[in-house]
């Protein structure tokens, strides 16, 4: 029983983290794959041609779904706060 209950709450967590860094990882990985096209097309490699761009959208990304991915954090805190009693009354 007690490995459910530390494999639901590392479920969780994981499952957590990957919603607050999905938006920011799939704008990298498509503005980088347009880049990259970009770089084919023209023959340019630069290694700052990939590198800002990617920054600046993923700053973007951030910027404008921050208030999103703090309250799947808050709300992820105080579930994890308000069950700690519960918790640790079913560990033996």
């Amino acid at each position: 029983m007690n490995e459910l209950i530390i494999v639901g709450i590392a479920r969780e967590a994981l499952k957590t983290a990957l919603y607050v860094a999905a938006p920011a990882l799939i704008v990298s990985m498509c503005v980088g794959l347009a880049i990259s096209v970009f770089q084919v097309v023209t023959s340019l490699q630069d290694a700052t041609v990939a590198f800002v761009p990617k920054v600046l959208a993923v700053m973007l990304v951030v910027v404008l779904s921050f208030s999103w991915m703090a309250r799947m954090l808050g709300a992820f805190t105080t579930h994890m706060f308000t069950d700690f009693n519960t918790i640790v009354r079913q560990l033996p």
